[in-house]
């Protein structure tokens, strides 16, 4: 399935400006199960999302999106890669968080905005350095990290982030969205990782560990938009996504916020 009901001259690879990569990942999800499922559930979700953007007054998939086939982790992460070398901007769904730091392995010269209600920045979790728990750790191990919208950490990733000077980094969700600061933060080029947790339960039930006083719609769409305009960004992905029968407000809030993402880029 493809991301959007889209004519096939607007979604070959040839022509696409952007690339939609599920990767169904799934290993050390600790709460909530299901994150797998989430790619398939944003791709059918996306098939009823309106392909003209009110807001913006037009049609942004006529820069070209394709969507690759549901594949293996290892085949996937390549792709990334493939398709940054091809001059194609990477649009990556989750799964569950840990996939970040393996996709920004193809990524060199950039600095990494994160919306999430957790830090995630245990060096390890349950045995494991590469759980989700442990995405961001995992990540400033080779690029810069600014961290918005968190709301939960535990007192061992607070001692790393004092020590290491990270927690300069971290704005709460309690401080709101202080855009000349992040923006001040981050170089030039951005990659953006989505913890669909950063909105409040009332927006995005449908997460694997929701927390409660998250961002709304309009304001974490405002902030994104604004990045877009400030920032070149390079990829984006969209993870946690973890989908429950009969919501079907989270799969389709999940893929209106890759398209508004993909609006704000072309």
């Amino acid at each position: 399935m493809k991301f959007l009901d889209i004519e096939p001259e607007f979604s070959s690879y040839k022509t696409a400006k952007f690339v939609v990569i599920p990767l169904p990942y799934e290993a050390t999800t600790s709460y909530g199960q299901g994150t797998k499922n989430g790619p398939a559930a944003i791709l059918k979700a996306s098939q009823y999302v309106e392909n003209f953007d009110e807001e913006l007054k037009r049609e942004p998939y006529k820069a070209g999106i394709h969507t690759l086939e549901m594949s293996n982790v290892k085949c996937q992460m390549s792709n990334v890669g493939n398709v940054l070398k091809d001059g194609k901007i990477p649009i990556v769904l989750g799964g569950e968080h840990s996939i970040t730091p393996k996709v920004l392995e193809a990524f060199e010269n950039i600095s990494v905005l994160q919306l999430d209600a957790h830090a995630d920045l245990r060096d390890s979790y349950h045995g494991s350095k590469n759980s989700h728990a442990c995405a961001m750790r995992r990540v400033l191990e080779k690029h810069s990290l600014v961290q918005v919208g968190v709301r939960s950490l535990s007192q061992e990733e607070w001692r790393f982030a004092k020590k290491s000077g990270q927690d300069k980094k971290i704005y709460f969700a309690k401080d709101g969205l202080p855009l000349r600061k992040i923006l001040r933060q981050l170089s030039k080029r951005v990659y953006i990782t989505i913890d669909l947790d950063v909105f409040d339960p009332a927006v995005m039930p449908g997460v694997g560990t929701p927390e409660p006083g998250g961002f709304g719609w309009n304001e974490i769409i405002g902030f994104l938009q604004k990045v877009c305009q400030r920032k070149e960004v390079v990829g984006f992905d969209v993870v946690e996504l973890c989908p429950k029968k009969g919501d079907l407000v989270s799969p389709f809030t999940a893929a209106r916020l890759v398209y508004k993402l993909i609006s704000f880029l072309v």
